[in-house]
């Protein structure tokens, strides 16, 4: 691929000698971004359809959440966690409202997130349901993304992910995913939680049978064990719901979200539980440096504020329904398989033609960032700003470069 200019080649030079990956990144530098759209050091528009990907659900320099910031940096950032601040209460008051739990337990990333989950499902194993110490079991799915901690790789079936990070962590078995059938069979008195993700987003938008997260809630149910949402990716109106598990009408025990949490400007997440759940968490028993701070709380906050009349959700559903048609309408014509949940897609490539890679790079020269996974697949997860006729602008691009 042809670099646009020696100053995109010297910044992607400097960029790989001294970040590590464990990826290939597209050739591109970016500089700035506002709405749906991005500029590279080229000063080249790019329509960003990764949104889902790097955390913003809202667009790029959201004005009410970049507004919310500046005000908020110029008042308190950062303090000690011997000390109270007053934007903490409001950012809880407003996610327990949105997520319809007692209580929040903010963090920074997705992975802290995902771990404090599981802390608190064996803590309440233990002193809860009796589990006996050390005994503790959780199962999770295979074809998981749950972060890169090496608790969390120690359950992935990601080799890259996982390989020559051990001796990994014990107390996690691992089932088929969308099979209720395997989900009974693995249960046992040890199990506290099953942790799954409504959605895989790193698999490639991977969509479960219809009502098999409500049969995961009942064998949860029966078997006196908490269910455990990763809505880090799927949550806060990316399929067209406030949640994933919306879709069914499924509750979880425990909420996990991060990414779009921080609006875009600021790594922020949280796990949402009700009392006889989180109450295992007593002071000092569990915390972080940074999570709560007065800046993450602020900026979170404006994100739920932004969530709770809906209307980023019916935007994403109604979006949503034009991508997915759009898409469709490549089936057979360079694309095999389409998978779509509000503004959030799976484009499985037809055998033998394009490599997901080569097509987010034919993209990329046609001004759209997308990420591709496994192989023939590509995701796309434009912001919920994006209009109708820039999806149209999408999809006419997808089937240029499908075709070139």
């Amino acid at each position: 691929m042809t670099l646009s200019s020696s100053a995109t080649a010297e910044h992607i030079e400097i960029i790989e000698r001294y970040a590590a990956h464990n990826y290939h990144p597209l050739p591109v530098v970016l500089t700035s971004g506002e709405g749906a759209w991005v500029t590279d050091v080229d000063g080249r528009r790019l329509l960003d359809c990764l949104a889902g990907y790097s955390a913003l659900n809202f667009g790029h320099s959201h004005p009410r959440l970049v507004a919310r910031a500046q005000q908020q940096l110029a008042r308190l950032t950062l303090t000690s966690r011997a000390f109270h601040h007053d934007q903490l209460a409001a950012f809880a008051k407003g996610l327990a409202t949105l997520t319809g739990k007692d209580m929040i337990l903010p963090m920074n990333t997705g992975a802290e997130a995902v771990e404090t989950a599981i802390k608190v499902a064996r803590k309440w194993g233990y002193q809860v349901k009796g589990v006996p110490e050390g005994a503790a079991t959780i199962i999770v799915m295979e074809g998981n993304f749950h972060g890169r901690t090496t608790t969390i790789v120690s359950f992935s079936d990601d080799k890259i992910a996982r390989d020559e990070y051990g001796p990994y962590t014990p107390g996690f078995r691992t089932i088929t995913y969308g099979d209720a059938e395997a989900l009974r069979q693995a249960m046992d008195d040890s199990v506290v939680a099953v942790l799954l993700e409504p959605i895989q987003g790193e698999g490639g938008v991977v969509i479960p049978p219809a009502g098999y997260l409500r049969e995961v809630r009942a064998i949860c149910d029966e078997h006196g064990a908490l269910m455990m949402a990763d809505e880090i990716q799927s949550g806060l109106a990316r399929t067209g719901r406030t949640f994933a598990c919306d879709h069914e009408d499924v509750v979880p025990d425990i909420y996990i979200m991060g990414k779009a949490l921080g609006g875009g400007l600021m790594p922020v997440s949280a796990i949402a539980a009700n009392a006889d759940v989180m109450g295992v968490i007593t002071p000092g028993s569990h915390g972080s440096t940074f999570g709560g701070n007065p800046l993450a709380a602020a900026i979170g906050e404006e994100v739920v504020a932004l969530l709770l009349d809906g209307e980023m959700q019916q935007r994403a559903a109604r979006l949503g329904e034009r991508l997915a048609a759009g898409l469709e309408s490549l089936v057979g014509h360079g694309v095999r398989a389409v998978r779509c949940r509000g503004l959030w897609a799976g484009i499985d490539l037809e055998p033998g033609a394009l490599s997901g890679r080569e097509l987010c790079e034919r993209l990329l020269d046609r001004g759209v960032l997308a990420k591709d996974t496994h192989g023939a697949t590509i995701r796309l997860a434009p912001p919920i700003v994006i209009t109708e006729d820039e999806i149209d602008l999408l999809v006419a691009t997808l089937r240029e470069a499908i075709s070139a």
